[in-house]
């Protein structure tokens, strides 16, 4: 897929303000400092799309992005916040999982992981609720440039053998690199086959 149109839409925290859900969606996720905002501007080619900053809990809302006038890239706040009151960090978790639990036009979470840690028990636990919530997610693998291939696939490894330990089958993953944009053409072309499978879906008018 060849991304030609980026662009912001919207910035909220409530799910019923979101965009009409009637073309599909991807979430972007990952512990704060992961370098979701880098990856995200990598793979769409258009620097400063998605705000990035050295402090980590940049992200506070659902943001929205719709690329190729198509589908809606979504960069979601980190879990794991950096700094922040415990009150606001309570309220940022209950917005992210009604996101993610209601949203009907979801396709699938992208995880973010950096590839140079061990398996962190935050992701690890992230993951097993998506699980849990029948939510399918893929993982993507940051910073594979910032150490050696044979480090990057050695914790690519302890981390698919770590969640084997809650699923039958990891899901797929991606080994990026938001400097050399690595991994980005995979990720879109999964993205790009999943649209060509996109149906509507019938709007849940519950409150």
């Amino acid at each position: 897929m060849q991304v030609k149109k980026a662009e912001f839409i919207c910035s909220n925290t409530r799910v019923d303000k979101l965009p009409e859900p009637k073309i599909p969606e991807y979430a972007f996720i990952g512990r704060s400092n992961v370098g979701k905002s880098s990856l995200i501007n990598a793979m769409v080619n258009k620097k400063g799309l998605a705000k990035t900053s050295q402090k980590p809990g940049k992200t506070q809302l659902i943001n929205h992005f719709i690329i190729n006038d198509d589908w809606y890239l979504v960069d979601l706040p980190g879990y794991g916040f950096a700094k922040t009151s415990k009150s606001n960090r309570s309220e940022w978790e209950k917005f992210i999982r009604r996101y993610l639990t209601r949203r009907e036009n979801l396709q699938c979470v992208f995880v973010l992981v950096d590839s140079r840690l061990e398996p962190q028990k935050i992701d690890l636990e992230f993951c097993c609720w998506l699980g849990e919530c029948g939510i399918p997610f893929m993982l993507v693998f940051t910073k594979s440039d910032k150490q050696s291939a044979v480090k990057s696939d050695v914790n690519i490894a302890k981390f698919r053998k770590a969640l084997l330990e809650w699923f039958e089958e990891v899901p797929p993953h991606f080994l990026t690199s938001a400097e050399y944009k690595t991994g980005c053409e995979d990720i879109l072309a999964v993205i790009d086959d999943i649209n060509g499978r996109f149906v509507i879906p019938e709007i849940d008018t519950l409150p």
